[in-house]
């Protein structure tokens, strides 16, 4: 019940009469300590965590309100139809410079992971990261207070930039919990009884795995839509009491106020999931964890050409992720435009979206459940909403009448994209999981967040490009449309699930070799 997860078989050495004869016993790939068994409430401390980082502080309310101040300062200088600011050595347009300014956000998170994931399956101080790193998000959020001016637009900027790092951060690490917390589940600890007696197959075992992750992604996802719409509703009474559409400056002071109410509610949600995680131990470096943490990062950027099926699915995220990213920053930017920054009626639209989120995962979740589908077709059929997503936004290179032109349509958008796009942000994770040597969850969570944040940083930058070069805010369509498809055709002819889990146990195999030999051992001694 406690064998190494590289251990698919434990030999069993028996007398017979032609004296010692060994013997193969099927063994569970999972570890399973009693101690360490996930419990209910720590399942729900993990759902909490997410409902208070449910991204209205950094990710939807500080880029709404940086954007504001751009516009406000544009306007101050140049009058109200002015949409020009010089911003790092040249002129340029408020949504080149939000699309530049997600870029540099996501560059410099990729040094970070690099860092902070080469150590993170080591020891059990790796719920501190997380800790860590709420903190300084929680900060910016409450900085937010003191930049509601136009002339504090440079500051804007910099919150802005320097807050979707910490949210991306967190997000990250808070994610890579959840397939230890799945496999160390009651459920799975009958699974691993059961494959070890031989009532069912390493197969059938494999798939118990993929569901119970499938099932607490999916489940988090949709109690955090929940509780964000619970949220929402307080939001709004506190708009009203601020009164947002009283003036331009109250407009501002309310979006700060809303970074800050929310990052309070975040605090309170968070500390049950800091109080009862239980820090299971990640693996023993084997040497010196300075060492170590370098060492384990250049085996799987080297290694990693030996998990193809790893790599493929990293490159169609890296493609999908770019395309996806991108979309939503440039259709947020013309959804800001059409209700001219009016918190209130950004807060409705969020309603709107989110409980449609909440009815999307529920009913991709409940599909997949009652036909027992894979993580794969899941994930499929959402690539191609994406698709549909990007055709609508070509559209309106060519007219004004549909394309993201009208407020009808910033309705509707939200509602298709919270029933068929959102379901992304669940079913990615869990199929970085499935291509996921265990033990390996924090670092292979980084690469992958590393190559998500590279492609924000990629497509924001040509999509800045092509309106500078163009004029026309919708022509990145273009160039998203052709990119959503082709990572969609990858994913779907050259990402094989089933292959992937031998090449992990293969991986894990030569990793525990070459550690035995830096440790002076011999092949013939492991």
């Amino acid at each position: 019940m406690a064998a190494l997860a590289v251990d698919p078989a434990k030999g069993m050495v028996e007398q017979g009469k032609d004296g010692m004869i060994e013997d193969e016993m099927l063994v569970a790939p999972d570890q399973f300590d009693e101690k360490f068994q996930t419990t209910k409430w720590e399942i729900w401390a993990y759902y909490s965590y997410y409902i208070g980082n449910n991204g209205l502080t950094l990710f939807n309310f500080a880029p709404t309100a940086a954007q504001n101040l751009l516009y406000q300062q544009a306007a101050s200088i140049g009058g109200p139809d002015n949409e020009i600011l010089h911003f790092l050595g040249s002129d340029r347009t408020i949504n080149s410079i939000v699309l530049l300014c997600n870029g540099i956000s996501f560059a410099i998170q990729i040094v970070i992971f690099l860092i902070l994931g080469s150590y993170a399956d080591f020891g059990t101080f790796r719920p501190n990261i997380l800790i860590g790193l709420s903190l300084v998000a929680w900060g910016i959020g409450f900085g937010w207070l003191g930049v509601h001016k136009e002339q504090d637009w440079q500051t804007g900027i910099g919150l802005y930039i320097v807050g979707l790092i910490a949210y991306q951060l967190c997000l990250t690490y808070w994610t890579a919990a959840f397939p230890g917390l799945a496999r160390n589940t009651a459920e799975m600890r009958q699974k691993a009884v059961q494959f070890e007696d031989g009532s069912i197959t390493r197969g059938e075992y494999d798939f118990a795995d993929s569901m119970k992750r499938n099932e607490l992604s999916n489940t988090a996802f949709y109690i955090q839509s929940i509780g964000e719409i619970f949220i929402l509703a307080v939001i709004v009474g506190v708009m009203f009491g601020v009164d947002v559409n009283a003036s331009a400056a109250n407009n501002a002071w309310g979006l700060s106020v809303l970074i800050a109410f929310a990052s309070g509610i975040w605090i309170l949600l968070a500390i049950p999931w800091f109080v009862l995680e239980k820090r299971r131990p990640g693996q023993d470096p084997g040497m010196n964890i300075v060492i170590a943490g370098f060492w384990q990062l250049w085996r799987a950027l080297t290694q990693i050409w030996q998990l193809k099926q790893s790599l493929f699915y990293l490159i169609g995220y890296f493609l999908l992720g770019d395309s996806l990213n991108t979309t939503v920053t440039v259709i947020g930017t013309l959804q800001n435009e059409i209700v001219a920054y009016n918190t209130l009626q950004l807060t409705y639209l969020l309603i709107v979206g989110i409980a449609a989120q909440a009815l999307g995962i529920w009913a991709f979740w409940t599909i997949q459940k009652r036909y027992g589908l894979s993580t794969k077709t899941m994930f499929n059929a959402v690539a191609i909403g994406i698709i549909v997503l990007d055709g609508w936004g070509m559209i309106g290179i060519w007219t004004h009448r549909f394309g993201f032109h009208n407020t009808w349509e910033v309705w509707v958008y939200q509602a298709f994209y919270g029933l068929f796009v959102c379901p992304w942000y669940s079913y990615s994770q869990t199929m970085i999981s499935e291509v996921t040597p265990r033990g390996k969850e924090f670092l292979f969570f980084s690469l992958f967040s590393i190559i998500g944040k590279t492609s924000s940083f990629i497509g924001p930058l040509v999509s800045s490009a092509i309106i500078d070069d163009t004029g026309n805010n919708s022509t990145p369509f273009y160039f998203l449309f052709a990119l959503s498809l082709v990572s969609f055709l990858f994913l779907l002819f050259f990402v094989d699930v089933k292959k992937s889990r031998v090449e992990q146990q293969d991986f894990l195999e030569r990793e525990k070799l070459a550690k035995a030999k830096l440790a002076g051992h011999s092949e013939e001694s492991i």
